[in-house]
């Protein structure tokens, strides 16, 4: 059977002979360095990107894709303009909003919230507050019951549960008798939610769209509409394009632009944590180059030998450049095949874990996620394999080169 003479070779000199033991464990160590070094930026990776999209889609559980408001902050047709956009080709739903930046104080107890006024069935269309209720109905929201939902950890700062009252305290002024006073409202308490984001659980609060409005004096208004999008990462695009098929006469942003620094810092975090775990697969690649420098210097009577016999100096380099990214495809191929199955149960090994010694590596009192969600990419994984591997094959250039450059004669003098 006809065999590349490099590849044969170079083959051939990965496995141990009984004098180069030493040799033959540094290359398992390169080997098992590549290896651990892929399996943990796959597993990390994964954790992460588990991570963002759980944020996210708590995030946007309560935020919308995209809101559509008027150039004054106010919406006056917004029945007629709701319809329209509904029956924009990537709309999934719409719902009018009124938003109050509020107080609310029970007894002596005062924190500050955002205040949204909605229509229930609306709702539904842009958000999953209902799947995030803990007690009482979102449909205890009517008009006139001047009825409030709070998050949880707001409900715990005032010292309120469901049936008791909390008094809305908003930025516009009242004149009285003794003198200019912002206005209040006493809303009774008709049920509790949680999200799991402190931002929402303890700084939001519902209340029905007609008694928001009457807060605002907004008579028939309304803030804005709020938009859920068929593809929420072209959220900018489309946003943009919607309000330009409307008449480019009213303000849109986006769920990118109201947590462009929070997701930028995700991004930043996952690129920093990308580039340290690289180190290890990059020391397990200077391994190679030693691995390779001993292998040279152990056959420098082979090489002298394979160059008297009519070796080309492209032949000798690629006989070690061969070794080398064996080193590298083997370790490559072992720790992808480990990193994506570590991956795709690291949720119910950190479980068993935790049950095995009862310990618990995300304390669910201290953190909104308790769980490792894993979400392994394609992209990611690629990535990961493919730039492991063109280190490895970069490792092999210099020894390789350093091999095709020996004279035979030097070589066989004291053979």
């Amino acid at each position: 059977m006809f065999r590349p003479l490099p590849l044969f070779i170079g083959l051939r000199y990965t496995r141990a002979k009984r004098r180069n033991h030493f040799i033959s464990f540094i290359s398992l160590i390169s080997m098992l360095g590549i290896t651990l070094g892929i399996v943990a930026l796959i597993v990390v990776l994964s954790v992460m990107n588990g991570f963002h999209t759980e944020i996210r889609e708590r995030i946007l559980s309560m935020a919308s894709h995209a809101t559509l408001s008027g150039p004054d902050g106010s919406l006056e047709d917004w029945r007629e303009l709701l319809e329209r956009v509904r029956q924009h080709d990537h709309v999934v739903g719409a719902a009018p909003f009124v938003e109050i930046q509020a107080m609310l104080a029970h007894g002596g107890n005062v924190n500050g919230a955002v205040l949204r006024g909605i229509v229930p069935s609306d709702e539904d269309q842009v958000a999953d507050l209902r799947r995030d209720m803990v007690s009482g109905s979102v449909e205890d929201l009517t008009d006139g019951s001047f009825n409030i939902i709070l998050g949880q950890e707001l409900a715990m700062v005032l010292g309120v549960g469901p049936g008791d009252r909390v008094t809305v305290v908003t930025p516009q002024l009242t004149a009285s008798p003794i003198g200019i006073m912002p206005r209040l409202k006493a809303f009774t308490v008709s049920g509790l939610f949680s999200v799991g984001m402190g931002d929402f659980d303890n700084g939001a609060a519902f209340v029905s769209l007609e008694d928001g409005a009457k807060l605002l004096r907004l008579g028939d208004a309304v803030t804005g509409i709020r938009l859920k999008l068929d593809d929420m990462f072209r959220a900018p695009e489309l946003s943009r394009q919607i309000a330009l098929d409307l008449g480019g006469l009213y303000r849109v942003s986006d769920w990118t632009q109201s947590y462009r620094n929070f997701f930028q810092a995700l991004h930043i975090e996952k690129r920093m944590m990308t580039i340290i775990l690289f180190l290890i697969v990059a020391v397990a690649a200077f391994n190679i180059v030693s691995t390779l420098v001993m292998v040279v210097t152990d056959k420098r009577a082979d090489i002298a030998v394979l160059r008297t016999l009519g070796a080309s100096p492209r032949r000798i380099m690629a006989i070690f450049m061969v070794q080398g990214t064996t080193i590298g495809f083997v370790g490559t191929l072992l720790g992808a095949v480990g990193g994506v199955l570590l991956a795709l149960n690291v949720e119910s090994i950190v479980g068993s874990i935790e049950r095995l010694f009862n310990v618990h590596f995300l304390d669910p009192s201290v953190y909104y996620i308790s769980t490792l969600p894993s979400d392994p990419r394609l992209g990611d994984i690629l990535f990961i394999c493919g730039g492991a591997f063109v280190m490895s094959v970069l490792a092999t250039l210099y020894p390789a080169w350093r091999a095709a450059r020996t004279d035979p004669a030097e070589a066989l003098r004291y053979e």
